[in-house]
């Protein structure tokens, strides 16, 4: 039997699905840091699956930063209008923007960018994690980054 406080932890770093969680700690004999590997092989998978899937929603999503001097735009896409209209895509959305405004992606692509949030984990893993999450394929369209 794995400790409730343990998935409720595991599910409130991972944003995955209780049972998701409890089967991972399962597996991984409770040990949390395991369970964050399995769940990211895991879902690994279940990107690649969705990912011939098509996608016409989403939204437009913009940051500009407190000093207006920097601003960032993303077209994330994704497979229904339910999912688009989520509070979660919504902030992945906003998480990306950030991302661009904080790490100019001219450097580093995007996709292979640490996340600012997480230096373990990267975007494309980042995403990954919310397709695995809605069930829905997720793909980033159009970002740009403006600076003055």
């Amino acid at each position: 039997m794995v400790d409730v406080e343990k998935v409720k932890k595991l599910r409130q770093e991972t944003g995955i699905s209780i049972a998701e969680c409890k089967k991972a700690l399962e597996k991984a004999k409770g040990d949390i840091e395991k369970a964050k590997e399995i769940l990211k092989e895991t879902f690994g998978e279940i990107s690649k699956k969705l990912q011939k899937r098509e996608t016409k929603e989403g939204i437009v999503e913009a940051y500009v930063h407190s000093g207006k001097k920097i601003g960032a735009m993303v077209k994330l896409l994704c497979e229904s209008d339910f999912v688009a209209k989520s509070p979660d895509f919504q902030k992945l959305a906003h998480e990306l923007c950030l991302q661009i405004a904080a790490q100019d992606p001219k450097e580093v692509p995007l996709l292979e960018q640490n996340w600012i949030r997480d230096e373990t984990k990267k975007i494309k893993e980042l995403i990954e994690e919310y397709i695995a999450k809605f069930g829905e394929n997720i793909v980033l369209e159009e970002y740009c980054r403006f600076q003055i």
